[in-house]
């Protein structure tokens, strides 16, 4: 049995009906270079023989009983790829408005908890020219839980799944596989009982799950008698912090990525992922004024970082940390900006030292985690006060090389990750054959007319090229102040050591 992480069960816990807690992607292929269509029939058969390379797919949850512990990953005894696969014709409706319709209702659908959790839609009939009356592409939609994965060995998953060569390799039999049995109930109970021994913190999540109703009661009724001046909440109100419904729309506009790396070149001391974060920031403000929102106060978001190392590296689970991030949205320079985003970066103790997220959820439960995010969500402190963050931002590199499926190449894909409430947007930019997607997951009844986000995208990048050309070489060589965001972690520290020094003094009265 292999034990969730307090991160990975997490996701779980926060999952509801219109918050599901999947990672989902959409892949087209051009399928015109083979000698007949791929068939769906051919698909499952492929899938079959590759299912060895992703151990996960063949692995369910074992839950344990009254919650005395996380859950376990255990070889599904009744697995079927039959129950995970789903077959749809567009027929004369193959075009990518369809599709991306197709993909946002299937998205919204949670993934069963009683088998494997992941799920594939093949997608027969698309045509990749909207002008072409053929059906020489088809498309994949793929659902991925976020407690078996995060966005980067997401990636790595479909890089094994797929082929490196246009030609097609012969489909093997599968390779036999036999589930380990199932553990009893006795043996779940031991471990979990082994657990607690050796972390008695899980026991407080034991206690805090069984008292949980009562617990929300009164926490509930406390805050909301207080005024939260915490600093901590710091980042502005906007329109993407709202709670939100089961629907989902995606755009995922998609630039050059020479364009940004000459940006990069031009600007000297960034990074390509201070680029894009530099893009996404530009298009957000033009989206704020657009809707006439009030964009003068910096944007702050949320950005994973993936702390894999040569030497711990698996294909699943969630191995990440994040930091808080000020977006400078409120520099009027986009060529500026990026060079305060880098600042704002490098001056964030995360950006040089990354600490593993399950070390520091290990003294936090996950229970206490989900209801942490529920309270967070119940009691509308992001619109009564200030969010923590405005949204998550996530930069996946891609490979830069045509990958295949029996010699239909992949022409585009697109990425999308789970949505909670109070978190109406989330960025996912995935980079690919010399093209990066900028992939904006929204909830369309709190993010209105999110179709405009296309446009703002390319707009963007002109005027960051624009203003590049009017800065000059010296003036990228000035210092720049760092936004005040960057010491939201201070802030917090703050605050909470004032809490003590007011405790510690009441104890001694």
């Amino acid at each position: 049995m292999r034990q969730l992480s307090e991160l990975d069960a997490s996701f779980l816990y926060l999952e509801s009906e219109t918050t599901p807690m999947h990672i989902g992607g959409i892949y087209l292929f051009d399928a015109s270079e083979r000698e007949k269509p791929l068939a769906f029939s051919t698909f499952v058969a492929y899938l079959r023989s590759r299912l060895h390379v992703v151990p996960v797919f063949r692995q369910r949850l074992k839950e344990i009983p009254l919650r005395l512990g996380r859950p376990y990953w255990i070889d599904d005894p009744d697995f079927s790829i039959e129950r995970h696969l789903a077959y749809v014709n567009l027929g004369e409706h193959g075009r990518k408005a369809s599709l991306m319709t197709l993909a946002s209702r299937i998205l919204e659908e949670p993934l069963k908890r009683d088998r494997p959790l992941w799920h594939i839609t093949f997608v027969d009939g698309f045509k990749l020219d909207e002008q072409d009356t053929g059906s020489d592409g088809f498309a994949l939609i793929v659902k991925l839980h976020h407690a078996a994965i995060d966005a980067f060995s997401g990636e790595e998953i479909i890089g094994k799944l797929l082929e490196y060569t246009p030609e097609p390799s012969p489909i093997a039999p599968p390779r036999p596989w036999q589930p380990r049995p199932e553990p009893s109930e006795e043996r779940v109970m031991l471990q979990a009982g082994a657990n607690i021994i050796r972390t008695p913190l899980q026991f407080t999540s034991l206690a805090f799950n069984a008292a949980e109703a009562t617990a929300r009661g009164l926490i509930q009724k406390q805050l909301r008698k207080l005024p939260l001046p915490l600093p901590l909440f710091s980042a502005p109100n906007s329109p993407f912090n709202r709670q939100i419904t089961a629907n989902r729309q995606i755009v995922a506009p998609s630039v050059e990525l020479s364009r940004l790396k000459a940006i990069k070149a031009f600007l000297g001391d960034v990074t390509l992922n201070d680029v894009v974060l530099g893009l996404c920031a530009e298009a957000l403000k033009r989206y704020l004024i657009s809707e006439g929102a009030n964009a003068d106060k910096s944007l702050v978001a949320m950005t994973p970082i993936s702390v894999r190392s040569n030497s711990l590296r698996r294909a699943t689970g969630n191995q990440m940390s994040a930091m808080l991030l000020d977006l400078a949205t409120d520099e009027t320079d986009p060529a500026q900006r990026i060079r305060r985003i880098h600042w704002n970066a490098v001056a964030s103790e995360p950006y040089r030292e990354a600490i593993a997220a399950d070390r520091l959820t290990e003294l936090l439960p996950s229970t206490m985690l989900a209801l942490s995010a529920r309270l967070y969500s119940e009691l509308q402190i992001a619109q009564r006060y200030q969010p923590v963050f405005n949204l998550p931002i996530t930069n996946v590199p891609g490979p830069q090389v045509p990958l295949y499926l029996q010699g239909a190449r992949l022409v585009q894909q697109y990425n999308t990750a789970p949505l909670f409430d109070s978190m109406g947007l989330v960025i996912v930019a995935v980079s690919y054959e010399g093209r990066l997607t900028l992939n904006f997951t929204t909830c369309p009844d709190v993010v209105a007319h999110g179709e405009s986000l296309q446009s703002h995208v390319d707009e963007s990048l002109n005027a960051i090229e624009a203003a590049m050309e009017r800065l000059g070489t010296e003036a990228t060589k000035e210092p720049i102040a760092a936004s005040p965001t960057q010491t939201l972690a201070d802030d917090a520290m703050t605050a909470m050591e004032g809490l003590l020094k007011k405790a510690l003094k009441r104890f001694r009265a």
